[in-house]
């Protein structure tokens, strides 16, 4: 896939890209935590205002394989780095965003940032590491991103909250000014990538089995995104919170993530994959329903955060080994698809998010998005008796 250079790996580059990966996790998802900010100072509703994350996810969706593609031919170190000053660039006009166009068009921008910087990311991490540490390599590379969820989103709705939402986005575009110098001094030059074929891409497409099990992907996140998109303004409406207790919320979210990345792999391991993701449907039918019954007490909350999070969270390891197991043959082009139906699982719920408020009230969101995890019970269990019948295990 890459083509492994002669040099050893700098000391700190997994780390650094890993760091790339926390500032694009908490550039992306820091909207989450100030949606209600964001509807007032641009005197929007809140479900425009959650329309920056539809915006974002569209575009990362659409963009990124298609950039990917197109700089495959260009050396890793200024790909990287272009992605990274776009991201930086798209802080910038968030910041300075009057109107809800122009920040839809800057988180489109953010997408297109990210959509390079991942993808590409982790093929370098892959091509430098050892052969017999490239898995731990590139967990450790994602690693940034869930550790983004902890400590970045939490932090930038904090500060959005403390110092108004346009200095979250300052402070995002600092931090990926930062990483861009850095990738430039860290990263070695002359890497280069193989990029998928189109003949690979459109076979891949047009096989309903495969894509049937993608798209699983996107069902399960959509029902996730219903509520995780609007949760600060549920919590400020149904809880009455501001901004301590929508960052504590947050914080504890991210911790759930964590648990939820660690719990994800053995119950891959222990139960199978599919077995692993009909249950994490299940658990979420249950969780998420609850939050239409807000308020409760803060504990009950925050132990409800916590555990909806790890079912979420935990759907990445198994879903990834049940997509090698149907495509062995053209795993990165399925691994391509499958992130960019990560998107288009977090667009479609952060628009049925904001519908469900047009049409009705707030707190219809949990009850909507147990509906939804039930649609995405019924299509893994469709995927997995249809790849059965094409295999002949039926």
């Amino acid at each position: 896939m890459t083509d492994k250079p002669d040099q050893a790996a700098p000391v700190g580059l997994i780390a650094l890209l890993s760091a790339c990966n926390f500032v694009i996790g908490m550039g992306a998802f820091v909207v989450i935590g100030m949606v209600p900010l964001l509807a007032s100072g641009l005197e929007t509703t809140t479900a425009a205002a959650g329309g920056a994350m539809t915006a974002y996810a569209l575009s990362y969706a659409v963009l990124s394989p298609l950039l990917v593609s197109l700089t495959g031919q260009v050396g890793r170190r200024r790909v990287l780095a272009a992605g990274m000053a776009i991201f930086a660039l798209s802080a910038l006009m968030s910041a300075m965003a009057t109107n809800l166009t122009t920040l839809y068009v800057a988180r489109a921008m953010a997408a297109a940032g990210a959509g390079i910087v991942t993808p590409v990311g982790a093929a370098v991490v892959a091509a430098l590491a050892p052969p017999t540490a490239q898995g731990k390599s590139i967990a450790a590379f994602y690693f940034g991103l869930t550790l983004s969820q902890v400590i970045g989103v939490p932090a930038g709705g904090w500060i959005a909250f403390t110092f108004g939402w346009r200095a979250a986005f300052w402070i995002v575009m600092a931090l990926a000014v930062m990483a861009t110098c850095l990738i430039w001094v860290r990263v070695p030059a002359g890497l280069r990538f193989k990029p998928v074929s189109l003949s690979d891409l459109a076979q891949t497409l047009t096989d309903g089995f495969i894509m049937g099990a993608v798209l699983f992907t996107a069902s399960f996140l959509a029902a996730i995104y219903v509520l995780f998109t609007y949760l600060a303004p549920l919590l400020e409406h149904t809880m009455g919170y501001g901004r301590n207790g929508i960052t504590l919320v947050l914080f504890v979210y991210g911790a759930g993530a964590v648990a939820g990345n660690l719990l994800g792999g053995v119950l891959t391991d222990r139960l199978g994959s599919v077995r692993s993701l009909v249950l994490l449907c299940l658990a979420n039918i249950c969780l998420m329903p609850v939050f239409s019954g807000l308020p409760l007490a803060p504990w009950v909350l925050l132990l409800l955060v916590f555990c909806w999070s790890a079912m979420g969270w935990s759907f990445v390891a198994p879903q990834q080994v049940r997509l090698m197991g149907l495509a062995p043959t053209v795993t990165g082009v399925v691994f391509a698809l499958n992130a960019a139906a990560i998107y288009i699982g977090t667009a479609a719920g952060s628009a049925l998010g904001g519908f469900v408020q047009t049409v009705s009230d707030i707190t219809w969101l949990g009850a909507v998005a147990g509906a939804c995890s039930l649609g995405a019970l019924l299509h893994i269990l469709a995927s997995h008796r249809a790849a059965n019948l094409r295999d002949g295990r039926a």
